[in-house]
């Protein structure tokens, strides 16, 4: 056994892992995640239709040949938007299925890691997942850096100071609703911007926040980008972008 087995401790039969794989560097892994991706009996991913997946390509290093893999491809991602009641249909059948297949697994005594970006509990397909099987099988959930906490680590912004209230608040809300929150909040990260990028730095300069506010693109991954903005002109960013606004509260 490795000194990394021995610490992180290895996959019990039977149990579900909702690993965390941080936000895409894989060297931002926790010990007990890595240990897991090298001993479950099979590594669950979700991944878009045609692409690898981006949890799965994240912990590409860390996989072997021998390694049993569930991929568990979207039927829908951004070509129907989500309060279309038929991406609704669409999702909430996939995740049942996607549900059964692990049970499958479960049911055999094998153990299954079900690879989550950033934390598996926060904004995670993990957890439609975490809700349909945690009634009837073992299941450890295993946290992971935050998206957020990468990106505003890379672009060396400290988000919150003394007493700032953090919000988090994600990009499918209408502009006026981002206003009014933005308006009101004391240090923000937007989240979900890709196709929102234009609506939600209107709502910004509304609030008049633009010049605190920080762009970052595939934070901690190749291609990584960061810049105030007010400067970006693109009218969406890809799956891996946010804003981070910094909160300007007591400094000693």
């Amino acid at each position: 056994m490795s000194l990394l087995d021995t610490i992180a401790g290895t996959a019990d039969p039977g149990t579900l892992y909702g690993i965390g794989v941080g936000p895409g560097d894989v060297r931002y892994l926790t010990l007990r995640a890595a240990g897991l991706i090298r001993s479950v009996d099979v590594v669950a991913f979700f991944a878009k239709r045609g692409m690898e997946g981006n949890a799965r390509r994240i912990v590409a290093p860390l996989m072997d040949a021998a390694r049993h893999e569930l991929r568990l491809e979207y039927p829908v991602t951004e070509e129907v938007p989500v309060a279309d009641p038929s991406y609704q249909a669409q999702i909430g059948d996939f995740y049942h299925r996607a549900a059964d297949s692990i049970a499958a697994h479960l049911v055999a005594g094998r153990s299954v890691g079900l690879l989550s970006e950033g934390d598996p509990f926060f904004y995670g397909s993990f957890m439609h997942m975490w809700r349909r099987l945690e009634q009837d099988h073992r299941v450890e959930v295993v946290p992971g850096v935050t998206g957020m906490s990468g990106c505003w680590t890379k672009a060396n912004v400290p988000i919150t100071w003394g007493d700032d209230i953090l919000s988090v608040l994600p990009g499918t809300l209408t502009e006026e609703v981002l206003c009014d929150r933005l308006k009101r909040c004391e240090a923000a990260v937007i989240m979900k911007v890709g196709r929102n990028l234009t609506k939600v730095k209107r709502a910004i300069a509304a609030a008049g926040l633009l010049d605190r506010a920080v762009y970052v693109e595939r934070g901690t991954m190749e291609a990584e980008r960061v810049a105030p903005l007010a400067e970006i002109e693109q009218d969406r960013g890809p799956y891996f972008s946010m804003i981070l606004i910094p909160g300007q509260g007591r400094r000693l």
